[in-house]
């Protein structure tokens, strides 16, 4: 899938081709075609494992309900799976970027009830006092902006960044930096 998701990030859907990706995972084109038979079921089953990643990464909307613990926690899984998955994230934007030709169905089912229930928790917190009013899909909107902005512009902050990837270092800032200005923003501490 890593292959996958390198070429259609780096090719885009039209441009890529099944043989690049069997290049890439240094495979024969026939053991891909024997598990996918078409360049669009690869794509889907790219753009659905990374759909059962970020559902992942928000299981701690169900964990725990401190709002300070779901997001700091979130946050951070978002941005490991920015760094170590890059190219997957830019395959997301562009297929959502083009009104997801691919995917428009499976995200109606799968990512519009998944996203009702995290804003649920959010008016939950809202209305026991534990953060302060915030429009609950504006939240998770920048917050996915926030996280995913560092595998969707890499280059760009490489180029920032002299021309270097951010380091361990400066990472865990940057995870620091966007969990501390979401959690002031709706009235906590970091």
């Amino acid at each position: 899938m890593l292959a996958a998701e390198r070429i259609f990030a780096e090719k885009g859907y039209a441009g890529a081709s099944m043989g690049d990706i069997a290049k890439l995972a240094e495979l024969p084109k026939s053991n891909v075609h024997y598990y996918f038979s078409t360049k669009e079921e690869l794509y889907r089953a790219v753009l659905l494992e990374l759909l059962d990643v970020w559902k992942q990464d928000a299981l701690c909307f169900e964990l725990y309900d401190d709002p300070r613990i779901v997001l700091a926690t979130y946050i951070r899984a978002k941005m490991q799976h920015s760094r170590s998955r890059a190219h997957g994230s830019k395959v997301w934007a562009a297929e959502v970027m083009h009104g997801s030709p691919i995917l428009k169905e499976a995200l109606r089912e799968n990512l519009y009830e998944w996203t009702k229930l995290k804003e649920a928790k959010i008016r939950e917190w809202i209305e026991n006092d534990l953060i302060l009013p915030v429009e609950p899909s504006y939240l998770l909107y920048m917050i996915w902006a926030s996280t995913q902005h560092y595998a969707d512009f890499d280059y760009q902050i490489a180029l920032l960044n002299d021309d270097h990837p951010l380091d361990d270092l400066q990472f865990e800032k940057a995870v620091q930096s966007v969990t501390g200005v979401i959690l002031r923003g709706i009235g906590l501490s970091p």
